[in-house]
């Protein structure tokens, strides 16, 4: 079977997503993958977004978060407020989801979307947290999408813009933060996770045609590969609902 990385991280991300979860995500592959999930594994699914559309039907994959076809056939269309206080909603308990992106993300899982380089004078500035910090915050469950590189899986972040696992076990309580956050990173080789005790990132599958050694080359920081296994590929029936479905215009794909 021939597909392209953002087609296996769609895929990959879609599997994370359970019948059932309330989705939080934003433009781009992240939308991509909550509709894939939706149409493959997952019909029962709650797709939110941050402009408060709430369960959109979603028959094309809209260009953004405020474009206008995440409001059709919705349950609800509010506002910022309304979205926040459904990702907040403690009735959920752990069927909230997120999907983010970053630009930095260190072992313990903490994200820089600020800047690269000193906050006041970077070498890149970026948008910000936008709604990131507060995602990572209080949602129980967060998938980060990362292109695999050095310069992105690093030691430590130029910024901290949203909390992981802080500096690890106990540190999201000790700041005042519930327990949750970022359960796996998807990469264009890779799916990583973190240790339930050390909460530090370990490689948990690793793409046909990669290796663990190739992951590890493409990271600042070592982790933990003896758990790695080989993921299973994407299907044929996956990548038909991918391409004919939820993509057909090859927007993100």
């Amino acid at each position: 079977m021939n597909y392209t990385s953002p087609e296996i991280m769609t895929i990959m991300a879609a599997r994370e997503i359970r019948n059932g979860d309330i989705v939080f995500c934003g433009t781009g592959i992240s939308m991509l993958a909550a509709m894939a999930a939706k149409n493959i594994s997952a019909p029962e699914s709650v797709i939110f977004f941050e402009s408060g559309a709430v369960d959109s039907l979603l028959e094309e994959l809209p260009l953004a978060v405020s474009d206008s076809r995440v409001m059709y056939g919705t349950d609800s269309n509010g506002g910022l407020m309304d979205a926040f206080a459904t990702m907040q909603n403690r009735m959920t308990g752990d069927r909230v989801i997120a999907i983010l992106g970053a630009a930095q993300i260190d072992k313990y899982g903490n994200l820089n979307t600020t800047v690269i380089g000193d906050y006041f004078h970077p070498e890149t500035r970026f948008a910000g947290s936008g709604g990131g910090c507060d995602v990572a915050s209080f949602v129980p469950r967060c998938i980060v999408f990362m292109h695999h590189e050095k310069r992105k899986f690093v030691r430590k972040l130029d910024y901290l813009t949203s909390p992981g696992y802080l500096d690890g076990p106990g540190a999201r309580e000790r700041a005042g933060l519930p327990p949750g956050g970022i359960s796996c990173v998807v990469t264009n080789m890779a799916v990583m996770r973190f240790d339930e005790h050390s909460k530090e990132m370990y490689l948990d599958r690793f793409y046909p045609g990669t290796t663990p050694q190739q992951i590890l080359d493409r990271m600042g920081f070592p982790v933990d590969i003896s758990r790695a296994r080989q993921a299973d590929p994407p299907t044929e029936e996956e990548l038909r609902i991918l391409r004919e479905k939820c993509d057909p215009s090859r927007m993100q794909l």
